[in-house]
């Protein structure tokens, strides 16, 4: 008889998925689903990647890459943490892997121990905990409340620092809330970390490209250079690029650290698709207007989708200044009752009933650490956000 092994026995399958699996299902029974519970951008991989990944492939690279990616994407990367965050990465400090999902979790694999901790700011992605357990390690919750915008206090971060951590977090901007860090606040962050030499930093920079009202962007190793020896600065192609389904992800870091993580790589599946690293050499060397002209799109889908969040009752909803997501508060919508009878306990509650009454795909709170919220994405198209965020209106405007 099968058992699941011990590693999974507290890890469940990310909600996120879960949602977009589920609405899959939905769609192809023929229901209207507005699904805005997906991180994956609507607009198209720029034209010049995926023709070079087309040129790649007529040219016959086609066969095993090298494990940790192949030299001009490699270079490319380099010049884009030079010119983007005036970090200087050596050709054998940089790694490509299947995704950035799959570099923390080469990192994690690579480096923690049983009874090790692994800091997380709380709401956070759900997959940092769910790996670092997978790894042996013991995930710690720092919270970064809404009070505060959502970003990590210092002093907070310094109260959960024991001599077990082995690694800390930081995801600014952050998904679930979109939150970003400024320089001032990353300073006082990277001088907590400073006095504790002990703990590595894995710094998911993700949305970097996708800032707003002025909030400009920083990455720990870049404002305090001192970190960078213990410092992970993980990114990737998926989000500013909207190549998610090219699997790119890639990281700097210190020499001893990349070469374990290039072996556990070794030890799952290997280099990457030739050709995806192709398109993302092109992405990265090519014109880099695309990014703001994005970034300008998404920050007019954040103001709609706040404003109508606002107007729904029982929700309040704090203005993100990063990333694609919306976090809103539904406290008052919490113990009361749906139009069809569901009770609404929790934030869980909030989105089943949201999805089975109204046909709306969102992410419960509760996933990402902190209740009760829920996650909206707002990487689509401007009509399918004002149609599920008018759905929201009317399930909050019917609750009793």
């Amino acid at each position: 008889m099968f058992e699941v092994a011990e590693r999974l026995r507290n890890v469940k399958v990310s909600a996120s998925a879960a949602m977009t699996r589920k609405v899959r299902e939905l769609r192809a029974q023929g229901v209207s689903i507005v699904g805005l519970s997906s991180g994956e951008p609507d607009f198209p991989t720029p034209p010049h990647a995926i023709e070079a990944a087309h040129r790649a492939a007529l040219a016959g690279d086609t066969k095993y890459p090298p494990m940790d990616g192949v030299k001009p994407l490699k270079e490319a990367i380099r010049r884009k943490f030079q010119r983007d965050n005036n970090l200087d990465y050596a050709i054998d400090e940089i790694l490509v892997s299947n995704g950035s999902k799959q570099i923390m979790y080469n990192a994690l694999m690579a480096s923690v121990n049983p009874g090790d901790e692994v800091i997380i700011p709380a709401p956070g992605w759900i997959s940092y905990a769910d790996q670092a357990t997978v790894a042996g390690a013991t995930p710690v919750p720092v919270s970064c409340p809404e009070n505060n915008h959502f970003r990590l206090r210092p002093a907070d971060l310094a109260a959960v620092i024991t001599r077990k951590t082995k690694w800390v977090v930081l995801n600014f901007p952050n998904n679930p809330t979109g939150a970003v860090c400024s320089r001032d606040d990353m300073r006082k962050i990277a001088d907590v970390l400073l006095d504790n030499p002990h703990v590595l930093v894995m710094s998911d920079d993700v949305y970097e490209h996708l800032t707003y009202d002025d909030f400009g962007f920083c990455t720990v190793a870049e404002v305090e250079p001192r970190l960078k020896e213990r410092t992970l600065t993980v990114n990737g192609a998926s989000k500013a690029y909207a190549m998610t389904g090219w699997r790119v992800g890639f990281a700097g870091g210190p020499r001893p650290l990349i070469a374990a993580m290039i072996n556990m790589q070794g030890q799952i599946g290997s280099g990457i698709s030739t050709i995806s690293q192709a398109a993302a050499a092109a992405a990265l060397d090519g014109p880099q207007d695309l990014l703001k002209e994005r970034a300008a799109d998404y920050q007019k889908r954040r103001d709609e989708v706040v404003d109508m969040l606002r107007a729904a009752k029982g929700v309040t909803c704090h203005k993100p200044e990063g990333a694609f997501y919306v976090f809103p508060n539904i406290a008052g919508c919490i113990g009361k009752t749906s139009k069809a009878g569901r009770h609404i306990a929790t934030d869980t509650d909030f989105v089943t009933a949201l999805l089975e009454e109204k046909h709306v795909a969102t992410v419960q709170g509760a996933a990402y650490g902190m209740s009760p919220y829920f996650r909206i994405s707002y990487a689509t198209d401007i009509a399918s956000l004002r149609e599920g965020c008018r759905r929201i209106q009317e399930f909050c405007g019917e609750l009793k």
